[in-house]
């Protein structure tokens, strides 16, 4: 086994002087570029700081926009002045994507009171008397409590908005304390989907996070790189490769900080002494399988049938895929695992968030009078293929 030689050859190559400055989770002394967004978070949430009840707030922009680091910047200044003035303030945050926290309104509100420090059982009350132990662990706080739903958005696909108008209307419930929610969310057509009553209430003061453009990326990146890489670690076009990149997929920083920092892992692995413009190149490839084997495991059912389908008639020797055919092998799929079948109309629409996300490419033919149809490739390499049909397989047996 050479496995103390890979050790050592590591230990000693080290690319890296604090990894850890590249991952989402670190939270940097400035956010370049979002002053202005940071001054208006600020602005809408300043009123707790005097104990009184801020707007709600909803925040929302594509994915590594800034969006829920602007908020934690701010909530961590608005905790340190409450302290040196003994304000009685708090802000607790709860990722809505979470698994087995945000699935059911009973499992996020058993979640907050676990972190107000009270408890319920993990299930079997009714869902009212949650809610009132939650407004009474709340109570006894005497606080002004500002609330963090992070993807927001997630929560209500899996639950429905009925629980945002319940949090809503708890002020009317409450006297020692009041609560204010802050909601963020990727999507950027979720508001139009919730009912009148809880988009008037949730978003009483609304702000948008613009993409980051190349430039701006390049600067976030470089501030991150001189701390987190060792002096000449990078080579000349690291830098501008990753923004590029990132900046393709709509200005996420959060994809240009993976790149550059599994750009560096790939180079410290094959004993570089320095990352160069091949290992960014091998780094997108890498979070793009990553992303799509992430996408086709954590599917719904009908999603993966509907690329089962397509994947099926491929192997065929098809070059031409309609989506007339895609719909009869669905079907038959569907009455082999025992499946509702959707109508043609909705699995139409899961081929076309399948375009969206990469996995086919979907051209839309004209018939002439008999009308229009789409014309289906699969867009996975073959080791992606593999991969993705193993995961089928297994999931769907």
């Amino acid at each position: 086994m050479e496995l103390d030689k890979i050790f050592d050859s590591l230990s000693k190559n080290s690319l890296f002087e604090n990894k850890y400055i590249l991952q989402t989770s670190y939270t940097p002394e400035s956010i370049p570029h979002r002053d202005k967004q940071i001054e208006q978070v600020a602005s809408v949430l300043a009123p707790a700081l005097k104990g009184e009840r801020p707007s709600n707030l909803f925040v929302y922009g594509q994915t590594g926009t800034g969006k829920t680091l602007s908020v934690q910047f701010v909530r961590n200044e608005m905790l340190r002045r409450a302290a040196k003035n003994l304000a009685p303030l708090r802000f607790e945050y709860l990722n809505c994507k979470l698994k087995k926290v945000s699935d059911t309104e009973y499992r996020i509100l058993a979640e907050l009171i676990k972190k107000l420090g009270g408890s319920v059982p993990a299930t079997g009350l009714p869902t009212d008397q949650v809610y009132n132990k939650f407004i009474e662990v709340v109570e006894n706080e005497k606080k002004m409590f500002i609330l963090i739903l992070d993807e927001i958005d997630q929560a209500v696909k899996k639950i429905s908005d009925g629980f945002l108008y319940n949090l809503t209307r708890l002020n009317s419930e409450l006297s020692g304390s009041q609560i204010s929610l802050i909601g963020i969310s990727n999507d950027l057509k979720f508001l139009e989907v919730l009912d009148p009553r809880v988009k008037s209430s949730l978003s009483e003061e609304e702000l948008v996070f613009p993409p980051y453009n190349a430039i701006q990326l390049q600067e976030i990146l470089r501030e991150r790189a001189e701390k987190a890489f060792n002096k000449g670690a990078l080579e000349e076009g690291v830098i501008a490769k990753c923004a590029a990149y990132a900046a393709r997929e709509h200005g996420d920083a959060r994809r240009a900080l993976d790149l550059l920092r599994i750009a560096g892992e790939l180079a410290e692995r094959e004993g570089s002494k320095s990352v160069n413009i091949s290992h960014v190149d091998d780094a997108n490839e890498k979070i793009d399988k990553d992303k799509i084997i992430k996408v086709v495991e954590s599917a719904p059912k009908q999603f993966q049938l509907v690329l089962f389908s397509i994947m099926n008639i491929s192997e065929k020797n098809k070059d031409k895929i309609f989506t007339g055919d895609v719909y009869n092998v669905y079907q038959e799929l569907c009455n082999r695992y025992k499946c509702e079948i959707l109508t043609q109309r909705r699995v139409s629409d899961i081929i076309s968030e399948m375009d969206m996300l990469g996995l086919i490419n979907a051209k839309v033919i004209s018939k002439g009078r008999h009308g229009r149809t789409r014309e289906i490739k699969l867009s996975l390499s073959e080791n992606i293929l593999n991969r993705t049909k193993s995961i089928l397989n297994t999931s769907l047996d």
